[in-house]
């Protein structure tokens, strides 16, 4: 196992103090499943309180000790940060996430450190000095199996959060839930122990959901099955809607929409700031279908999904965030994502995409509506081409729109210029003037400086 220079000083300082350095957690797991390595928590043993550790690792480095009640201390070294703690048993003592009861003691044995730990793959140690791996719940071969397994029913259940931890895992990895977690989870979530979890903690696991899996359909099926989707109606409302098999061969809203997901899992730009505004858009783009599908004789329609899907929207991303910026942007995704196909069907003009510039970025619609297309079963879809899309995004491209509304040609002080006093009519007139110009009737500033004077006769 790769570690780093600092840390192999470290450890060799400590022996020489009677102590161990046991690299713990993620970074031993990721090393098996051939990932890169970003953070590095080390547990000693051998020291016997917060200061000493204290005491030792200053000399490395700037220590952070934010956490040092709790046994953690952070060092600094070049640029990058490790964790460094001391082997301790954790009981839980009331409802939020740092209500804990922490006792440090190394001279526990490894079994019962780790027991702490959520599953085995993230119980697994590394000896620094003796290159050992150390595993005592059999962590290494679950990675071989591709098994998530939890390590302990009762400090299992301490902390709700892990329900959807386990998910996010299978999720990101591609791994099997064991039936006895799957079955502790399911009644922890009856037992409505989730109920207390902070919204900004449920969030983060629903993004690493979304940003670090392949297939994000995995997590959000076993949201399903688990019955988590009673905290969210929004979501549940969609399943067994049923749609026009013209359009939608693969079934109802929410199997299309699980689709949908794992085809912008490979639209991503790289941008995870991006990215995470997509993939909620995608998630929420049919919620107004729960509320707008319509069965007749004659067909299935859903006609003013788009618009009525906001509402809904708004709702579910209250539950589990407060980013209003984050919320703000996802809003036009939904209610245009219909954009692309309906302005290719009728041939629409270079105004018609310049007024859509002004109401949303073309380059991300056109990925969500891309997604939504590419989401399904139907022969069109099936061949990877959206046609309508690449159009859409061609044509804006050529008139300078794809990414932002146009500039407006007209300025308050152009009016100065003209003689004009500041006043309330400025609002409305530089209104009119780039509604001539999204027409297409201005299209340079001298164009717009003469259509002013006219309508003002000057």
């Amino acid at each position: 196992m790769h570690i780093p220079s600092i840390l192999k000083t470290i450890s060799h300082t400590l022996k020489t103090k009677n102590a161990k350095a046991v690299i713990v957690g993620g970074s031993v797991r990721d090393r098996f499943m051939g990932l890169q390595v970003k953070d590095y928590d080390i547990e000693i043993y051998g020291i016997f309180n917060i200061d000493a550790l204290e005491q030792i690792v200053s000399q490395f480095g700037k220590v952070n000790i934010v956490g040092k009640s709790f046994g953690i201390l952070k060092l600094s070294h070049n640029g990058k940060e490790y964790d460094f703690s001391l082997p301790r048993i954790e009981t839980k003592i009331g409802h939020r996430h740092k209500d804990f009861d922490v006792i440090c003691d190394s001279s526990l044995s490894y079994e019962e450190a780790f027991k702490r730990r959520d599953f085995t793959i993230n119980a697994i140690g590394y000896d620094i000095e003796s290159k050992n791996f150390i595993d005592p719940f059999g962590g290494i071969n679950d990675l071989k199996q591709k098994i998530l397994r939890h390590i302990d029913d009762n400090t299992f259940i301490e902390d709700p959060l892990r329900v959807y931890r386990a998910i996010q895992f299978v999720s990101r990895f591609g791994f099997t839930l064991h039936d006895s977690t799957f079955e502790l989870c399911q009644k922890m979530i009856n037992d409505n122990m989730l109920e207390h979890l902070p919204k900004e903690r449920i969030y983060i696991e629903f993004k690493k959901i979304l940003l670090k899996s392949n297939k994000p359909s995995i997590g959000f099926e076993l949201i399903r099955k688990l019955g988590i989707l009673k905290y969210y109606p929004e979501l549940k409302a969609i399943i067994n809607v049923p749609q026009n098999p013209i359009y939608h061969l693969e079934g109802d809203v929410w199997t299309h929409t699980m689709m949908a997901l794992d085809e912008m899992s490979n639209l991503k730009t790289g941008d995870d700031k991006k990215d995470e505004i997509l993939f909620w858009a995608i998630l929420c783009h049919d919620f107004g279908k729960a509320t707008h599908t319509r069965i007749t004789a004659e067909q299935i329609t859903a006609i003013g999904h788009e618009e009525a899907g906001i509402e809904p929207m708004h709702l579910f991303m209250d539950r589990i965030t407060n980013e209003r910026d984050l919320i703000k942007k996802i809003e036009p995704l939904i209610k245009y994502h219909l954009a692309p196909s309906q302005l290719f069907k009728n041939k629409a003009k270079i105004n018609a995409i310049r007024r859509l510039s002004t109401n949303v970025n073309i380059e991300d619609l056109v990925l969500v509506a891309k997604a939504d297309f590419l989401g399904r079963t139907t022969q069109e879809s099936k061949s990877g081409i959206f046609e309508a899309g690449d159009w859409l995004l061609a044509e804006s491209k050529k008139i300078g729109v794809s990414t932002k509304a146009p500039f407006s040609l007209l300025q308050g002080r152009d009016l100065i210029k003209l003689g004009l006093q500041p006043s309330p009519a400025y609002k409305n007139i530089l209104h009119k003037a780039y509604e001539a110009q999204i027409e297409g009737i201005i299209a340079t500033h001298d164009e717009a400086l003469i259509w002013v004077r006219k309508l003002l006769n000057i």
